[in-house]
């Protein structure tokens, strides 16, 4: 079964319709970014703010100032550019619980190009104290970060994505913030993986496993706050890492990992994403073939780790 990110954003904002404290909020895209499934089930909750997103932003911190919950949907390209001094000053400096849901993100947003594909949107919120950032594999995942979110305290990036996607858990698991999570395990390298790029990491790891090797497949759905510990005990138990992401290589996932075990276990890091390019226009697995985000761009990478 495949089904985007930003359609069980949607979905999953009904389910939780009945949240006394939760709104949603949208600049002009519930289309696209899928609260308009939201607004029509409960359109007293539902505020469509206009092309005008630092207002939204703005609207969402009073909000939750007033006890309430909400949910700032747009592109992330505009969530995390637009919105960034209302995101960092008004929600994030007095650590307010808004919910920043960023859909379209990445290049697999396709024809729109690259002026709409944010592959920086991580880097922005990862230099933003306090703020934490999800990135869920697929629809079962972002349904359980959601009502994770709905009990977690302080501001949250939701990175949502456009493109169809096939699920990793066969059923609706619990969602702990801040935890990776081992989904094949192996001792001749480390896979840490997040969004999409989690899905081409197990085609990889299988696919290399009948070549007799044996990798490890992390899913680190949690970007921010770093789960320090799996990483580490990675790093101590495989020989090299490699992490892979649908974000630039520079400030996102890999960034992440690299400064964490350089202070702590030096080791060899090689980061899969996008190598300081913009995105452009064009069907989404072309693309991803393109900027090296594929389980053959893997496959080639760790043959040459493997048998230099």
């Amino acid at each position: 079964m495949k089904k985007a990110t930003r359609q069980a954003y949607g979905e999953t904002l009904v389910k939780l319709k009945e949240h006394p404290d939760l709104v949603v909020l949208d600049a002009d895209l519930s289309a696209a970014t899928k609260t308009e499934i939201f607004a029509k089930e409960s359109p007293t909750k539902f505020y469509n703010m206009g092309i005008s997103e630092a207002d939204m932003i703005g609207t969402a911190a009073g909000l939750a100032l007033g006890g309430k919950r909400p949910f700032a949907s747009s592109f992330a390209i505009f969530a995390a550019g637009r919105a960034y001094e209302q995101i960092r000053n008004s929600v994030a400096y007095p650590q307010l619980s808004v919910t920043i849901a960023a859909t379209h993100a990445g290049v697999t947003v396709g024809e729109d190009g690259g002026s709409h594909q944010a592959i920086e949107d991580i880097a922005l919120m990862r230099v933003i104290p306090g703020m934490t950032i999800l990135n869920p594999v697929d629809d079962l995942e972002t349904e359980a970060a959601i009502e994770a979110i709905m009990e977690h305290t302080g501001p949250v990036y939701l990175r949502l994505g456009r493109l169809p996607v096939t699920r990793v858990h066969a059923e609706k698991n619990t969602f702990k913030i801040g935890e990776g999570e081992t989904l094949t395990t192996g001792s001749d390298g480390t896979i840490i993986a997040t969004g999409l790029m989690v899905q081409e990491a197990l085609i990889a790891a299988e696919k290399l496993k009948q070549l007799g090797i044996d990798l490890r497949v992390l899913n680190f759905s949690t970007i921010k706050p770093l789960d320090e510990k799996l990483v580490l005990q990675a790093a101590k138990e495989t020989p090299w890492l490699i992490t892979a992401e649908e974000h630039s290589v520079i400030g996102g996932l890999g960034s992440a990992v690299c400064e964490y075990l350089s202070e702590h276990y030096p080791t060899k890091v090689i980061k899969i994403g996008i190598q300081d390019r913009f995105g452009q226009s064009g069907d989404p697995e072309l693309l991803k073939k393109e900027y090296g985000l594929t389980a053959e761009h893997l496959i080639e990478t760790i043959k040459k780790l493997s048998f230099q």
